[in-house]
């Protein structure tokens, strides 16, 4: 039987996350995560072993903190041109749940809007969360994009 209780409660912080990424609050997005988070985008999304191959992205803090940098700073050319994104959640499934942890996927669609053109990437997404005294932090986010090993405009953002 699910959690409903935690069901919501992560929900509700994934939800939260993906409007601070829609909204640009990327120093906020960075305090959302554990000292030791790894923000993975996998090329293979059937790829288990993110350590040993070629991501798209395999941040830790330090890099996660230079992507937000970048982001900000206006250097990340391939994001001057987005005019905004939208991330819709959807299907939160609790995988595993532990005193400390909990690992949860979901789905994700992800509409950009780049020189008047819509484009989505609809991507399957894990996370495991660090359970804290009344809340969450992010030990990883795995982003399994549905096209990720074809062709890919370039992404200058968060996904």
């Amino acid at each position: 039987m699910t959690d409903l209780s935690l069901l919501n409660q992560v929900t509700a912080f994934i939800s939260i996350e993906a409007d601070m990424l829609d909204f640009e609050e990327y120093n906020a997005w960075l305090d959302l995560w554990s000292d030791t988070g790894v923000y993975i985008v996998p090329i293979d999304p059937k790829e288990t072993d993110f350590a040993n191959t070629l991501n798209y992205a395999y941040d830790k803090a330090e890099m996660r903190r230079l992507r937000v940098n970048r982001l900000l700073s206006g250097e990340a050319v391939s994001t001057q041109t987005t005019d905004k994104t939208v991330r819709g959640l959807s299907r939160f499934r609790i995988l595993e749940d532990s005193d400390s942890h909990v690992s949860v996927r979901c789905a994700m669609y992800l509409s950009e809007c780049r020189h008047g053109n819509l484009k989505s990437y609809p991507a399957d997404v894990t996370y495991k969360l660090v359970k804290t005294d009344n809340d969450f932090q992010i030990e990883e986010k795995v982003i399994r994009l549905q096209n990720s090993d074809a062709y890919l405009s370039s992404i200058g953002y968060i996904l």
